[in-house]
C-alpha cells in the first residue's frame, strides 16, 4: 500500500489550475456585471413599483409656485379624482409632456395639480409663462423634499390621485398619447364613475 508523502511537491498542473481560478475571478465577475446590465436594459423603467399605491399621498404642504397664487398639499387632494404632475423647467422631458398636459387641462378631463422639482423659483415661473400652466395648484418643492417622500425617482412622473386621496397609479417617464388614452384616462374614468 501506498502513502501519501506530505512533503512531496505539488504538481505544476495543480498549482496552475489554482492560479487560474484567481484570475478568472475578475473575469467572472466583469460576465456577471454585463449580464446584469443586459437584463436591466430590457426592463421598462416606468413600471417600476410604487409604495404608495393604495396608500394615502404623503403629508406635505407647500407653497405656490412663484407668481401662481394656489400652492398644493396633500389635504387639497381629496375630494375629486385628479392628477399630480413632478416637473422643472430644467427637464427635457417635461418640456415633450407639457403640450399633452396643456391638451388635458383643455378637455377638463381630470385637474392636474403640479408639483415643482428643485425649480429656481424664476426658472419655473418663467417656463409656466412661456408654455402655459396647465396646472390648479402648483407646489414649490425647492428642496426635493416632498418628492423623496412620494418616491420620485425623476422627472417627470405623474401620480393618479382618487377621491379619498390615495394614490392609484404612478407612471414614470413623459406621459404620451398612448399612455394617456391606453391607460392613464380609462383609469380616471372608472374612478370618477365610482364617485
Amino acid at each position: 500500500m501506498l502513502q501519501a508523502d506530505s512533503n512531496a511537491p505539488i504538481p505544476a498542473d495543480i498549482k496552475i489550475g489554482w492560479r487560474s481560478r484567481i484570475f478568472m475571478l475578475p473575469i467572472l465577475v466583469f460576465v456577471f456585471i454585463g449580464v446584469a446590465f443586459a437584463i436591466g436594459l430590457t426592463l421598462d423603467p416606468s413600471k417600476i413599483p410604487s409604495e404608495l399605491i393604495g396608500k394615502s399621498a404623503p403629508k406635505f404642504d407647500l407653497p405656490p409656485v412663484q407668481g401662481r397664487a394656489l400652492g398644493l398639499s396633500d389635504e387639497a387632494l381629496k375630494g375629486e379624482v385628479s392628477l399630480v404632475n413632478v416637473f422643472a423647467s430644467w427637464c427635457v422631458e417635461c418640456r415633450v409632456e407639457h403640450p399633452i398636459l396643456m391638451d388635458i387641462a383643455k378637455s377638463n378631463a381630470v385637474p392636474i395639480h403640479g408639483l415643482n422639482y428643485k425649480d429656481k423659483p424664476d426658472d419655473a415661473q418663467n417656463w409656466l409663462d412661456r408654455l402655459g400652466d396647465p396646472y390648479t395648484r402648483t407646489g414649490a418643492d425647492i428642496s426635493g423634499r416632498v418628492a423623496i417622500d412620494w418616491g420620485v425617482y425623476g422627472v417627470p412622473e405623474t401620480f393618479v390621485i382618487d377621491k379619498e386621496g390615495r394614490v392609484v397609479h404612478k407612471h414614470i417617464g413623459a406621459i404620451n398619447p398612448k399612455v394617456w388614452n391606453g391607460k392613464i384616462f380609462p383609469l380616471i374614468r372608472n374612478l370618477q364613475a365610482t364617485e
